[in-house]
């Protein structure tokens, strides 16, 4: 996976893997995180607490927003309730790629 995968395409859709900083200032998505492991995540700050799967839900909505889907297609797959979370978006992976790309471009 490059620095710039943050994703990756599946059959039925893609998976995004999010570095979540609830809490934040305001919601917004801050760009490219490099994990200890070198592993690319997307840098996703909420001004959410993280209780009672508030964060996650700010997560998803923010996301869905980002790449123009409805937000019942977004769901959190792996990292309920951690920082490092899988985020998986149902849909054509045709269409999420250069919409997944576009969220970089945006942040920089």
């Amino acid at each position: 996976m490059s620095a710039q995968n943050f994703f990756n395409l599946t059959p039925d859709g893609a998976q995004i893997f999010v570095r979540a900083s609830p809490g934040a200032a305001k919601d917004e998505i801050a760009g490219l995180w490099q994990g200890a492991r070198d592993e690319p995540r997307l840098a996703v700050k909420v001004t959410a607490p993280p209780d009672k799967g508030n964060a996650n839900a700010a997560i998803t909505k923010l996301l869905a927003k980002a790449l123009g889907v409805p937000k019942s297609t977004l769901s959190v797959s792996a990292g309920e309730t951690a920082r490092l979370k899988t985020i998986t978006i149902i849909g054509d992976p045709a269409v999420l790629e250069p919409a997944l790309r576009r969220l970089i471009d945006k942040s920089s």
